[in-house]
């Protein structure tokens, strides 16, 4: 019997997604577990794996299209019937030294192509892609890598030219990532309080923890010890572990923490699940492994669920304040700045230099008003003036 194989809805947001990549062609059979197809959502790209045994008889939706979730994207049986002929295999990827692309063109690649080519060390643009319009797949990149190892090495990244007056598409991630961020901008009613932390405590007990720890120990971080901050005072505070849900309040509870990480397919923010209760070095290791997923691409939906805060960092950038917008979804967000070296009055009146860390917390002003919102900010920052507070069990 033929049957339809539809989009998956991969999330509770999901309306559409891009097929990435078809794993199984026309007349190839396929086993339960087999990947049949990858799919782009805004946040990640998911393997989605056959269910049963089964022959694809036929696709209905080329690689590279965005597609409504529950269409039909291809056919299948699970006796072969009205399977077409396996086509012949395609010809093999040969590697030449010149680049696949010209300079300053856009290389189409799936995510687990470029997660492979890192692992094997590949520029992608020196890999020839058999997918539509050019696009690279792993098929391709392993190829390229049988057929000339030797061939490629990692290339320094380059500042493309850009034409002055050119128009792009923007890929579906940005495009879903820009009607997020709008309708949560014009949704929902922000406010904003900033303020200074006086960080060389903090800073130097970062050196120490460092200097002292083992190989298998977790280097710790400013972005770190201040993800630790905000999961001790949602500790304390548990009223701010709440978002506001088609017009309820809905308590979470968990303590869990979003954090905003740069990817090559953009910004993203999973969840530490149970920040709260994580000693300082077990919430390093978990961001540390997070951040390493959601760079490789591996991030599953799961993975953004929950969590009524975030923290964004952006002081490896030079930026004394950074004000943010709230991620859909949840009801705060703290954005970090730089370190700055300032003079400050002492007791006595004379000049003493001081490490300050810009803050600023957005917050949703449905669930919190000034007075409660600063309260919390209040302690995030006793938390990083006196910081031996971030060493304690939670």
């Amino acid at each position: 019997m033929v049957q339809d194989l539809v989009m998956p809805k991969l999330g509770l947001t999901m309306t559409e997604g891009v097929l990435a990549e078809w794993r199984v062609q026309p007349g190839q059979p396929f086993k339960t577990g087999d990947v049949l197809v990858v799919v782009e959502t805004d946040k990640i790209a998911s393997e989605v794996e056959a269910d049963s045994d089964g022959v694809l008889i036929d696709t209905v939706v080329p690689a590279g299209e965005t597609v409504a979730v529950g269409t039909t994207i291809a056919r299948w049986s699970a006796n072969g019937e009205d399977a077409a002929p396996r086509p012949s295999a395609p010809p093999a990827v040969t590697a030449s030294p010149p680049p696949a692309v010209q300079e300053g063109e856009r290389i189409r690649s799936t995510p687990l192509a470029r997660r492979r080519a890192r692992e094997l060390g590949i520029d992608v643009a020196h890999v020839t892609g058999t997918g539509p319009h050019g696009r690279i797949k792993v098929a391709d990149v392993e190829a390229a890598a049988q057929a000339a190892p030797a061939a490629f090495s990692p290339a320094p990244p380059a500042s493309a030219p850009v034409a002055v007056g050119a128009r792009a598409k923007p890929g579906t991630m940005q495009a879903a990532m820009a009607r997020r961020l709008t309708a949560a901008k014009r949704d929902v009613p922000h406010f904003y309080l900033a303020a200074e932390a006086e960080v060389s405590e903090l800073l130097a007990l970062r050196e120490r923890l460092n200097a002292d720890a083992g190989a298998s120990a977790p280097r710790v971080s400013v972005t770190h010890m201040v993800l630790a901050a905000v999961a001790r005072a949602l500790a304390a505070m548990p009223e701010m572990d709440r978002v506001w849900d088609e017009g309820e309040i809905v308590t979470l509870g968990r303590g869990d923490v979003g954090m905003a990480v740069d990817t090559p397919r953009g910004l993203v923010a999973p969840v530490l699940r149970g920040a709260a209760r994580l000693s300082l070095d077990q919430l390093a290791a978990a961001a540390g492994a997070l951040t390493g997923r959601a760079r490789d691409g591996r991030l599953g939906e799961e993975d953004f669920q929950g969590g009524a805060v975030s923290v964004s960092n952006a002081g490896m950038h030079n930026v004394t304040y950074m004000t943010s917008i709230i991620a859909p979804g949840q009801s705060s967000i703290l954005g970090v700045g730089s370190v700055r070296s300032v003079f400050r009055p002492d007791a006595a009146g004379a000049p003493a230099l001081k490490r300050e860390l810009g803050l600023v917390l957005s917050a949703d002003h449905r669930l919190f008003d000034g007075v409660t919102a600063l309260s919390f900010l209040n302690r995030i920052i006793g938390c990083l003036e006196q910081p031996l507070r971030l060493l304690r069990t939670p």
